[in-house]
């Protein structure tokens, strides 16, 4: 299966659509009142396993990184035991 391009110019433009639509505020902060600046844009369902979702509006939300990593716990795993 090909890998997601997060370096696409296509993903680049739909980022900053997500970002703008979501006012560049963590939707997952938001829900408890707190005003987070968001920077990283999450596939709600992974580009990996739902390819067919990768650029759906409805399936890309606005966070911030703290939130991102609680998304991604296999991620974070990975990252602290590297050399």
């Amino acid at each position: 299966m090909k890998q997601f391009d997060y370096q696409s110019q296509k993903w680049k433009r739909k980022r900053l659509k997500i970002l703008r639509r979501d006012n560049y505020l963590c939707q997952e902060c938001k829900r408890y009142g707190k005003m987070i600046a968001a920077r990283e844009v999450h596939h709600i369902k992974h580009s990996d396993e739902y390819p067919e979702l990768a650029y759906d509006d409805n399936n890309l939300i606005s966070l911030c990184h703290a939130c991102h990593n609680k998304q991604h716990p296999e991620k974070a795993g990975a990252m602290r035991y590297r050399y």
